[in-house]
């Protein structure tokens, strides 16, 4: 069977992150939030989209069964 070494890779790396915090999440992503804040604007924030709502009902695709 095939295995792709970066799935591979990335396993590992997880196992090993995992080791080092005893495998408590909480613990995991506390220091990802720390890790997160110390970057602070190098991060990209994700766009907020809006979602069109509409109240007409005959807007709504045929597919929902009417």
């Amino acid at each position: 069977m095939w295995e792709d070494p970066i799935v591979s890779d990335v396993h590992r790396v997880r196992e090993q992150l995992a080791g080092e915090y005893n495998f408590d999440v909480r613990a995991i992503f506390e220091e990802m939030r720390k890790r997160q804040a110390q970057l602070g604007a190098r991060l990209v924030a994700p766009e907020k989209t809006k979602r069109a709502v509409s109240s007409d009902r005959d807007s709504v695709p045929s597919y929902f069964g009417r």
